[in-house]
């Protein structure tokens, strides 16, 4: 099956002007984003990750049309997307956490019944969606509200529910869970992963949230100062950048730091200790009897990486 969305070897350049003197200014070119080039398959949920200005919002504002690539081929359902916008907006949905599609003073309802008009979706369709995102989401007794009366949280359901009402095959979602409460972000996850699984939509996933990314997605792409210097699998990242364990143990008694081979301690606190120890190199079983010879032990814990870390590892090796 051909890929829904190519894009092969995208550069996009802003003119930036900056003063020189009081009156005079010199024009820089500012590259956002540089020889990207990456698929996504039909069914994929993808990470994009990157910090503030890697170029994440400027890769989506291109696969949108609203963006032209200064050099590079950008296809989109076979459609190109700064040509063929209209064609494009048919088929895909776009969710920017800190903007709306909604009409502010309008009911939640009365907003989605424009978007119908808009996307020309048959009103049976529109019913029967908005009735399943409704109960997944549980917007029932908000959909009458003006929108600007909804709390955060029930403004982003509504935003996520107004990006796939017209069924569209490719979802591009930029922080959606920015900003939103514990409930709500589990609502929003537990939906986008309904959504993947049971219409097989295609989801480009941009978020500072590392939880929407270990829960959501199987592939990640990790794009720093407009280039890409990862795309694979999560399981790989974490295989490769994550086998820095932490063992803590809680000690019969306070001690001095534990010297223990293949391990460092890196905290005390009380009986408390933190070991950090390299799982490629060295068995936690081993670490575990290893530490249990030096000292009389109460409990213990092994602490994994989290992905955050993973990330900064990453950054680390790439400067």
């Amino acid at each position: 099956m051909s890929p829904v969305v190519e894009v092969t070897g995208v550069t996009k350049a802003f003119t930036v002007a900056r003063r020189r003197g009081r009156l005079r200014r010199r024009f820089e070119q500012v590259v956002a984003v540089d020889d990207v080039s990456f698929t996504l398959a039909e069914g994929e949920m993808v990470g994009y990750i990157g910090p503030n200005g890697a170029g994440k919002s400027t890769t989506i504002k291109m696969l949108t049309g609203i963006l032209v690539p200064s050099a590079g081929r950008v296809r989109v359902a076979g459609l190109d997307p700064s040509r063929q916008r209209v064609e494009v907006a048919r088929r895909i949905g776009v969710v920017f956490g800190q903007r709306t599609q909604l009409w502010w003073d309008l009911p939640l309802r009365d907003s989605f019944e424009l978007l119908r008009h808009f996307y020309r979706v048959p009103a049976p369709r529109h019913a029967a969606n908005l009735d399943t995102f409704s109960q997944l989401l549980d917007m029932g007794p908000f959909l009458d509200t003006p929108v600007r009366q909804l709390s955060l949280g029930q403004r982003m359901r509504g935003e996520i529910t107004a990006a796939l009402l017209h069924d569209p095959a490719i979802v591009y979602l930029d922080e959606p869970t920015i900003g939103l409460d514990v409930v709500s972000k589990s609502q929003v996850r537990e939906f986008l992963a309904s959504m993947n699984r049971q219409r097989g939509t295609t989801v480009l996933l941009t978020t500072h949230d590392l939880a929407d990314i270990e829960r959501l997605c199987r592939r990640v792409m990790i794009i720093d100062r407009g280039r890409v210097i990862h795309d694979g699998p999560l399981a790989d990242i974490v295989a490769r950048y994550g086998q820095q364990r932490t063992l803590v143990v809680d000690l019969a008694e306070p001690r001095p730091p534990l010297e223990v081979e293949g391990a460092t301690t890196v905290a005390v606190d009380g009986p408390r200790q933190w070991l950090a120890f390299d799982g490629s190199a060295v068995s936690a079983s081993a670490l575990v009897a290893a530490v249990a010879a030096a000292a009389p032990l109460v409990d213990l814990s092994i602490e994994e990486p989290g992905i955050e870390d993973v990330v900064r590892r990453i950054y680390t090796e790439h400067p």
